[in-house]
């Protein structure tokens, strides 16, 4: 595919690269592609994403998604005040609900699975038996009340006793699931927030109590035997053999020395970068996987139990729960389920990055620079020859920078209520403002085609500016939207929009001076980012992730296409068969378009920051990634 990024200053960048790339590659010695503008030295690998951790379905539910546990094909969400949702997970990329069972009464919390039985934690509404063989239709079986100041919180089935963590470890005789009676009770020194058995011992959760070992080999008298303190308050657990994984909320991971019951030993702990709830163990028992809240899954190397390591993670935006089954891991993420395909234990790692003055929003490349909208402190120009160790080499203050583009000699920058800026960057070591129009609304995208800028400028639609004479821009056509326009590419005669709420809209800008909208569609989401790729428009629609438009027919759009998996998409930029998403919580996704109504995921990477927008030159991805700077990826490798 041929593309226009968000201006024709990057097509030319395109055009050279997709001709020289086989060249390029075949040029080398050992066949390894390199990053124009380098040295023979210089260069990063392309690489193939789908060979390391990486999103590949979500589907949201109508409540949030607190807990989860899977059953052959199907997925079973605990969705909070919306009861418990049924996902169909036959087609991993693909989930979708086909079944609820949600009375008005219940919070639901957490969700344990036993044949043909789900048992439901509900907080201050103690343990519901849900009949579940037929998937789509739920049905209550039985009903437990929470005991007196308690809550329920969590439950493991072992043969005919649930263990339900509410104000201590209830023993509950199950064998008649219509009535499930209380048959012992220990009482717990914290406040136990989930459980685990194995064989005779159940293992507590007992928040800053840490973990309790409880006897239950006598059914009527559970007795705590043995405890240890977390390094922070415990808050998951999983047991494998001789160890027990934690979670540990505020303090990340730890695992524990389970072999002697009474005398339970921390071995080893790792921290974790934002509230650890939840823990699960892949079955060969060398690694275990964190729910890490807003910082998603952390994958831990556990073969050395004194010292955990980190291997890999994926951002997620709440994981709260995660249950690993057949190479996949399925979370609970608050909005809904997340798939993710951790075949792989580990995640690609970021080949270059350079720190942020301010907040980087955008970034463009032109030959060996990179030239940064940076919140606050302005323009940025950064000498990118050496991607791997990107470097400020000049820099010029603007007011309220948003987005970027260049053409020739010269960068145009959005600066919100100000307008447009022009910089001369003919010196890249002293840029410098030149020229500047104010907008009616708050300049957002730009884009350039030869004597023309096209600025998208929210609440006023587009903007078209004659720079013939940059150090003199000024309007001379405009065409209202009716939402807000934020980005913005231009393809021959049309420019494409994305408005916000509105969608996607079409405008014919054959006549500069009188452009006019042929046609528009809007897309499930808020439309943030577009890119254009033959007869093909990609839209980052925010929520609603990816959303394919074809629009050979300009005044006819048509979605064919979506990958609403990466959810909260930003930006996106087109090279070959790949679409490349940006995503403030969950950093980079790679999408294979090259059937373009099936797209899919390929991988995805882990950024540190927020990122904001994306840029594909050479061999190399550039992301604009908030106050963690830019941030440079090796590319897809194509197929």
């Amino acid at each position: 595919m041929a593309i226009d990024f968000r201006g024709q200053s990057r097509v030319l960048t395109f055009i050279l690269t997709s001709i020289l790339f086989p060249f390029l590659v075949s040029c080398t010695d050992d066949s390894r592609p390199v990053v124009p503008g380098g040295s023979d030295e210089e260069y990063i690998e392309c690489i193939e994403y789908q060979n390391y951790m990486h999103i590949v379905g979500f589907c949201g539910t109508p409540g949030d998604a607190h807990g989860v546990a899977v059953s052959g094909e199907y997925a079973y969400i605990a969705a909070d005040i919306r009861g418990l949702q049924v996902i169909d997970i036959s087609n991993p990329d693909y989930p979708h609900i086909i079944g609820s069972y949600d009375p008005y009464y219940l919070t639901v919390y957490r969700i344990t699975i036993s044949g043909d039985l789900l048992y439901m934690a509900c907080f201050y509404d103690g343990m519901e038996v849900i009949d579940i063989s037929t998937p789509s239709t739920p049905k209550l079986v039985g009903q437990l009340a929470a005991r007196p100041r308690g809550s329920t919180w969590d439950i493991a089935i072992q043969g005919d006793y649930a263990y339900v963590a509410d104000a201590g470890l209830q023993v509950v005789d199950i064998s008649i699931p219509a009535n499930p009676l209380v048959v012992g009770f220990v009482d717990s020194p914290g406040s136990s927030k989930a459980v685990a058995v194995s064989g005779d011992y159940a293992y507590l959760a007992d928040g800053y109590e840490g973990l309790q070992v409880i006897d239950i080999s006598t059914a009527a008298s559970p007795t705590i035997v043995g405890s240890v303190s977390a390094p922070g308050s415990a808050t998951g657990v999983e047991v494998s053999g001789s160890f027990a994984c934690l979670a540990c909320y505020d303090n990340g991971f730890a695992i524990v020395d389970i072999s002697i019951p009474s005398a339970p030993t921390v071995l080893g702990s790792v921290g974790t970068l934002n509230r650890a709830y939840d823990v699960a163990i892949f079955n060969e028992g060398d690694y275990a996987c964190v729910a890490d809240g807003a910082s998603g899954l952390k994958f831990i190397d556990i073969s050395t139990p004194i010292s955990p390591a980190i291997t890999g993670s994926v951002d997620t935006r709440l994981a709260m729960e995660v249950v690993l089954s057949g190479g996949y891991a399925f979370v609970a993420d608050n909005e809904g389920l997340l798939v993710i395909d951790v075949s792989s234990r580990k995640s690609p790692e970021i080949a270059g990055y350079m720190e942020a003055k301010y907040d980087v929003l955008d970034v463009v490349i032109q030959e060996d620079y990179a030239i940064l909208a940076d919140d606050y402190s302005g323009l940025q120009v950064v000498d990118i020859s050496t991607p791997t160790s990107p470097i400020i080499i000049g820099s010029v203050h603007t007011p309220d920078q948003y987005n970027v583009a260049v053409s020739g000699s010269y960068a145009y920058i959005t600066c919100k209520s100000y307008g447009l800026k022009v910089v001369d960057i003919s010196t890249p070591t002293s840029p410098e403002i030149i020229g500047s129009v104010d907008t009616p609304s708050s300049a957002s995208g730009v884009a350039i085609s030869g004597n023309y800028a096209y600025v998208a400028d929210c609440h006023s639609g587009l903007q078209i500016l004659d720079i013939s004479t940059p150090t003199s821009p000024e309007i001379i056509g405009t065409e209202d939207t009716p939402g807000s326009a934020r980005d913005l590419v231009i393809a021959g005669d049309y420019v494409y929009i994305a408005d916000d709420f509105s969608g996607f809209h079409v405008i014919d800008v054959s006549d500069p001076a009188s452009p006019i909208t042929i046609g528009s569609i809007d897309t499930p989401g808020r439309a943030k980012g577009v890119a254009v790729a033959e007869s093909y428009a990609f839209v980052a629609d925010a929520d609603s992730g990816l959303q394919i438009i074809d629009v050979s027919i300009p005044a006819s759009p048509a979605i064919i296409g979506s990958v609403n998996a990466v959810y909260g998409a930003k930006d996106v930029a087109v090279f070959g068969d790949y679409a490349y998403v940006v995503c403030p919580v969950s950093g980079l996704h790679i999408v294979d378009i090259s059937i373009p109504w099936a797209p899919d995921i390929t991988g995805s990477l882990d950024t540190p920051g927020s990122a904001l927008r994306i840029a594909v030159s050479g061999n190399c991805i550039y992301i604009a990634d908030g106050d963690y700077g830019l941030q440079v990826a090796a590319l897809q490798c194509q197929q």
